[in-house]
């Protein structure tokens, strides 16, 4: 529970808070931080840079278990792409989560004026258009536990992705809303005679929103809700309305016949070895390593596609845990809405999953993926290294990032700098089908490079990284006996988190 409030307090301060932030932040004793965020960082879920924790893209393996169990972003994501280009406005999907609604897919539209919103935010039922379609569905209960939370917490200061509601003189008496919330109980009863709803600048000014049920094809009940958003100089509610609904409803049923078609899902090999790794890492690093919070993290990832309901057997059998051990992370994790009992005393996993490290890195791009690893490269082989992609008309490369050594005289090119594809190491790594390109002082006299390529999820050539020497301190051999290991190194742990994090987000290059 402990490892989990760091992982929250991580995500809401947008992936990055020191170690005394941690401490104040979570309550939790100096000592307690420090072997937690150590068992992170052996997990690969945060790095250490100074007295800062960062979490870093393998944390997202978390959300992507549900992602994948849920199967929706893979089955409809190309149906809100396609909308979003069609439309020229922003797309979400989103899920329900308790009263309030959870992105899980976004097609943003890059404008100087942009959403900001990120897969994996939460945001109140109450000030969203999806929220009163998904309330056509709440129970009583549900519509108390809504109740509930809006007298608690009436400026939603829960949710810290919104600012607080427009018209907040109701915050401060006691009340539990007033005309606030009973808007939102007559938003939900038009939801449901009219199948779509409205977002008239209900978040904040200017920002308006129609949303439309994608109803599951077994059970008629909402799966998810697709979201066309705008700005008002662009739109109004109205104007949405009339002339974007109609578009959007055809591309609900185009998704609510994907999801009829959907063949079974074929499940992967679960993780394997986590139950093994975890022993060791406890045995190596003695009380620094929480063993019980990494088995309890990796409890979640044998959730995934074709596995989206597991037993306690079918959990402890794919992470190699014992039973014991399993029951209590799944009891645990129940407890901190995490996982959910389903049919037949199987659990899945919840919405809640995505809460855990994914908002801040679901918009990272190859550059910051690749930094840190850049800077560890360097400072272990002593030369600049520089991350480089292709332009669009493919003659060219563009370097993207930079990590500098630290000599007298080192090569240092600026992040933008274009330089010609075929005379440059990482051009023809771009360019040819090679595992790794050297030049000696073919660009310039005194320089010798090499380079790797990195791949994407697919195994296509999308990057190269490079290390750059000064012709007086490697000569040509010992650049590819001393640095092309290390390189071939740091460009699969790129890959690595290029993978993760692209699984079910869309990664820029630059």
């Amino acid at each position: 529970m402990r490892g989990v409030a760091v992982l929250h307090r991580l995500t809401e301060a947008n992936g990055m808070l020191s170690l005394s932030g941690l401490e104040r932040a979570t309550g939790l004793a100096r000592s307690t931080v420090d072997r937690i965020v150590a068992t992170l960082a052996r997990m690969g879920y945060v790095r250490l840079d100074g007295r800062d924790a960062i979490l870093t893209p393998r944390v997202m393996e978390l959300g992507n278990a549900y992602l994948a169990a849920l199967r929706l972003p893979e089955l409809l994501s190309a149906h809100a792409d396609r909308l979003a280009d069609e439309l020229d406005e922003s797309v979400s999907l989103a899920v329900a989560d308790r009263d309030g609604i959870r992105f899980i897919h976004q097609a943003t539209r890059r404008r100087a004026m942009s959403l900001s919103f990120r897969i994996g935010d939460l945001l109140p039922a109450e000030r969203t258009a999806p929220g009163p379609l998904f309330a056509t569905e709440w129970t009583e209960e549900e519509w108390q536990t809504w109740r509930e939370r809006r007298t608690r917490d009436p400026r939603n200061t829960a949710y810290p992705t919104i600012p607080p509601p427009p018209n907040t003189a109701h915050a401060t008496d006691g009340h539990d809303g007033g005309d606030e919330d009973g808007d939102f109980i007559r938003r939900t009863e038009r939801a449901a005679n009219e199948n779509y709803a409205l977002d008239d600048q209900l978040i904040e000014p200017g920002l308006v929103a129609v949303s439309v049920p994608v109803r599951d094809p077994r059970t008629a009940r909402i799966a998810c809700v697709a979201n066309v958003v705008s700005h008002t100089s662009r739109h109004t509610a109205a104007h949405l309305r009339a002339t974007l609904l109609p578009r959007l409803r055809t591309a609900v049923a185009a998704m609510e016949e994907t999801l009829r078609q959907a063949p079974p899902p074929h499940p992967g090999p679960p993780p394997a070895g986590l139950a093994t790794w975890t022993g060791a890492s406890k045995q190596e690093l003695g009380r620094e390593f929480i063993e019980s919070l990494a088995r309890g993290l990796t409890v979640l990832t044998a959730f995934g596609e074709g596995r989206a309901e597991l037993t306690l057997t079918d959990a402890a059998k794919a992470t190699g845990l014992s039973r014991a051990t399993t029951r209590r992370a799944l009891i645990t994790y129940e407890h901190l809405g995490l996982v959910t009992p389903a049919a037949h005393r199987t659990f899945t996993l919840t919405p809640q999953v995505l809460s855990l490290g994914f908002p801040p890195l679901s918009r990272t791009t190859l550059p910051r993926i690749a930094t840190p690893h850049m800077t560890s490269l360097t400072a272990e082989i002593e030369e600049t290294t520089s991350l480089a992609t292709l332009t669009d008309a493919g003659d060219e490369i563009q370097y993207t990032a930079q990590a500098t050594a630290s000599h007298v005289m080192s090569v240092h090119i600026t992040v933008g700098t274009r330089q010609p594809a075929a005379s440059t190491s990482m051009g023809r790594a771009l360019l040819t089908p090679s595992p790794y390109t050297l030049m000696d002082e073919e660009l310039e006299q005194g320089v010798r490079t090499i380079a790797v390529p990195i791949h994407d999820r697919t195994g296509r050539v999308i990057a190269a990284l490079n290390a750059a020497a000064h012709a007086a301190r490697r000569t040509p051999e010992q650049c590819v006996d001393e640095i092309l290991p290390a390189l071939r190194s740091t460009a699969a742990h790129i890959e690595t988190d290029l993978h993760t994090a692209s699984r079910f987000t869309h990664v820029p290059l630059t």
